[in-house]
């Protein structure tokens, strides 16, 4: 049995928590969210709407694959209609830049051009600084991804750790050819 699955999700106060057709709403200040869970497991929330539980009907690899990552997004969706996610980058090196334009983050990184990326519609993309951008969002798949694609523009390189890192994130530096 899987840890995780069999643990029932609490819903906090001021989300509310739906299902039809096996699709599962939560809504909640921060927004609302939708999934579509796979007909291995079944999902129902309690009569009080204070509890999630998932369940599987077989013992097959993917019924129990399915367990466990059910529970997981259900969980994570809670999360961030109630909290929200946020993902920090820093832009390390000279002359490297980062600045919101309407619905466009813009990137002076390096290169001849400057990089321009399109913020999607759920997320909540800032820069209080020309080196810091800050993602928010309620969806953490859409958060995270949109920050790993931002990261993958200019990935910080290993002599002189320049480009584009999550905020905290340890880069080991290689010793240059002079280190001998």
């Amino acid at each position: 049995m899987s840890r995780i699955g069999k643990k029932p999700v609490s819903v906090v106060d001021g989300v509310k928590v739906s299902i039809a057709d096996r699709v599962i709403a939560v809504e909640g200040p921060k927004g609302k969210l939708e999934f579509q869970h796979r007909p291995e497991v079944t999902v129902a929330v309690d009569e009080d709407g204070k509890s999630v539980t998932v369940g599987r009907d077989t013992d097959e690899r993917t019924a129990r694959e399915l367990h466990g990552l059910t529970r997981a997004i259900i969980n994570n969706m809670i999360v961030g209609v109630k909290d929200g996610y946020e993902k920090k980058l820093e832009v390390v090196g000279v002359g490297y830049i980062c600045a919101v334009q309407g619905k466009q983050l813009q990137l002076r990184v390096g290169y001849a051009n400057e990089l321009k990326k399109v913020i999607p519609d759920a997320l909540d993309v800032t820069c209080p600084d020309q080196t810091h951008i800050v993602v928010r969002g309620c969806d953490k798949q859409k958060v995270g991804q949109f920050a790993a694609e931002v990261r993958s523009l200019r990935k910080p390189e290993p002599y002189k750790g320049k480009g584009i890192r999550y905020q905290g994130e340890q880069i080991k530096l290689k010793p240059g050819k002079s280190a001998t």
